[in-house]
């Protein structure tokens, strides 16, 4: 092996090895928090009260009696009971939370759509979206 065959080898393995990338990459994917409140069983239910409800709909039933709030939360029940077995079982309230949990985010796109569809045409330029997020900038 001659000299510069000898050089232009050891650069080669130079730039291999610096690069490797030096961050290591999640490859797992996680699910999103269901709620943005502590998960703390011992002290309050509030995690679980969002993640059941949704947080719009927990923000309504914090303002309801008690009476009122276990009227609504049995008619929430007989929509999570999908086998109207009168049980309702981990795989159903798991689909539950996914249901009250894709509502929200909807809903939210929704808000996020006509916050910044200035002039109500149901399409979003590239003017009304500088303007709606940036436009306090300008």
């Amino acid at each position: 092996m001659t000299v510069p065959q000898l050089l232009l080898c050891l650069s080669l393995s130079m730039l291999c090895i610096s690069s490797k990338p030096t961050e290591k990459k999640d490859r797992v994917h996680h699910d999103p928090q269901l709620s943005d409140k502590v998960h703390d069983d011992a002290q309050n239910f509030d995690y679980d009260h969002d993640a059941f409800l949704g947080a719009d709909e927990a923000k309504t039933f914090d303002q309801l009696t008690p009476e009122e709030s276990k009227e609504r939360l049995g008619k929430i029940v007989s929509k999570i009971d999908e086998d109207k077995d009168g049980f309702v079982t981990v795989e159903e309230l798991k689909d539950w939370i996914k249901f009250a949990q894709k509502r929200w985010i909807y809903e939210d796109v929704e808000r996020q759509w006509k916050g910044h569809d200035l002039n109500e045409d149901g399409l979003i330029s590239w003017e009304e979206y500088k303007n709606a997020t940036y436009g306090y900038i300008l």
